[in-house]
């Protein structure tokens, strides 16, 4: 969970020629697959990937990630730039010290993620529903361990073995001085 703090102030808003008064607020916010559903729901296209977001859906995932109660929605349109920065931190960062060691012609999967899906992993892993609430990156890394852990042992190819028995018997010759 990520707080940020908006202070007191009067700000003009240009669209309606008016001045609004802010009060001073904390907010705090969650990037959660809750967050993430909400947004997709509204704007009808994958929250994660490589497609650029508008500044009005990054208000507006701000406002799905709020776990604060009674937030004025004027406010969203106010958050200093500098807080916007630590929230896209907050929302990049891995919150988990698991880490993959990625083979180097792995191949890399195309498919696109939406909150269905996730939720569907989650199903299929037996993940309980209340992880939902979990930082986002943290519960896909919990996904991508349940997935290893799940998945069939790799079976050697035939040529593989032979070679590692011909090094295992060439080493049993040279430990016992043998030729066979």
């Amino acid at each position: 969970m990520i707080s940020i703090h908006i202070k007191e102030g009067e700000l003009y808003n240009e669209k309606t020629e008016e001045f609004i008064k802010i009060k001073d607020q904390v907010i705090s916010l969650e990037h959660s697959l809750v967050s993430v559903a909400k947004w997709e729901s509204k704007w009808q296209k994958p929250f994660l990937g490589s497609t650029e977001k508008t500044k009005e859906e990054i208000i507006d995932y701000i406002r799905c990630m709020t776990i604060t109660q009674n937030v004025d929605p004027i406010i969203y349109n106010f958050i200093p730039m500098n807080e916007i920065e630590r929230i896209t931190k907050y929302i990049e960062a891995p919150m988990t010290a698991t880490w993959f060691n990625e083979k180097p012609n792995q191949r890399v999967n195309k498919e696109v993620v939406t909150a269905e899906i996730i939720y569907y992993w989650m199903i299929s892993f037996n993940i309980p529903v209340e992880f939902q609430k979990w930082h986002l990156n943290r519960l896909l890394t919990l996904i991508k361990v349940c997935s290893i852990k799940n998945a069939p042992k790799e079976k050697m190819k035939r040529s593989e073995i032979l070679s590692r028995n011909r090094a295992i018997n060439q080493a049993r010759k040279e430990a016992l001085h043998t030729k066979g």
